[in-house]
């Protein structure tokens, strides 16, 4: 047998082995009982003005995740678009076209990184660092608040409430 089909039978053991551990302790994370970050959660919170214990209807947690989304992709297209007057810009980058800047901070919004531009020779490293970087984690971050919401209005029936967008996107 080829030693990378070695690698990935190898590969699928492990990750077949880890599925129901790992999704026991997401489940007991995002239901409050595994409460190890509840040090850096509580000033979140407070900052956010919500708790652990707020609940939202459907229509609450749309409307947060899209303001959520619209005022990242807003900030990402303004730091693009402002990129010629921020620092760590060695090489004295201009802004992008707005056409451009606009393509971009919709498509690390909705988490497909498209790219229509040559990364170094385009994006100053603060634009990547506090810019692509940030929005990397987050549009991750807002994917998996969409599958908590969609597995809880599944499972959950016939209740009025589906979670907390702020706690969701906190933890995850």
């Amino acid at each position: 047998m080829n030693m990378a089909y070695t690698n990935l039978a190898i590969y699928f053991i492990i990750l077949t082995a880890l599925a129901i551990p790992l999704g026991k302790y997401i489940n007991l994370v995002f239901d409050n009982k595994i409460t190890f970050f509840k040090f850096a959660e509580k000033p979140i919170y407070a900052l956010l003005q919500t708790s652990e214990d707020e609940q939202h209807n459907w229509k609450q947690y749309a409307l947060s995740l899209m303001l959520f989304n619209i005022a990242g992709a807003v900030l990402l297209f303004m730091l693009f678009m402002l990129q010629k007057f921020l620092p760590l810009n060695p090489q004295h980058f201009d802004k992008l076209t707005w056409d451009l800047a606009l393509n971009t901070a919709i498509s690390f919004i909705g988490n497909t990184n498209w790219q229509a531009y040559a990364g170094e020779t385009t994006m100053s490293y603060f634009t990547q660092m506090f810019g692509l970087a940030v929005q990397n984690f987050l549009s991750a971050a807002t994917g998996i608040a969409v599958l908590l919401v969609l597995i809880r209005g599944f499972s959950r029936g016939t209740v009025k409430t589906i979670g907390n967008f702020w706690v969701d996107i906190t933890k995850a």
